[in-house]
């Protein structure tokens, strides 16, 4: 029977999930079955709705953040930040919930936890830029 995690909790293991997948260690069922069997991060349905999105749209998630980097490269980005970044850009547009604050807010505290010194300000701000512009276009959006 699969562990029930807070939201808070779910978004960590995920992160720790994906961010080990940048590595090379694993398939993404690889890693989230590991995660599941060694019950330390375990990763739950929605941690794992998280990751199968961030997977699924990661060229479209990309393609809205790096625009964005102003003075950076994809390649120059710490791994934990892009990471997630990514993860909270893949749950502010295809997680059920679609609350960009608390996306925002998670991707922050966990860059404040495992991210150098001044990560989260970027994480928030490159994060509230990508939100600004998807309030922009949902309002321009014409409503039949």
């Amino acid at each position: 029977m699969e562990q029930k995690l807070s939201r808070r909790a779910a978004r960590e293991n995920a992160f720790i999930a994906a961010f080990s997948t940048s590595f090379d260690v694993g398939t993404l069922e690889e890693v989230i079955e590991f995660s599941r069997q060694d019950g330390e991060y375990p990763v739950d349905d929605f941690g794992e709705s998280l990751l199968r999105a961030c997977a699924a749209h990661a060229a479209e998630i990309d393609a809205l953040i790096e625009p964005r980097l102003k003075g950076w490269t994809m390649a120059r980005l710490p791994r934990v930040s892009l990471t997630l970044v990514r993860l909270a850009v893949a749950e502010m547009l295809y997680g059920e919930e679609k609350l960009p604050g608390v996306a925002i807010n998670e991707a922050v505290e966990l860059a404040k936890k495992y991210g150098g010194e001044e990560d989260y300000q970027f994480v928030n701000g490159l994060l509230g830029s990508i939100a600004r512009d998807m309030a922009q276009d949902s309002e321009a959006q014409p409503v039949c």
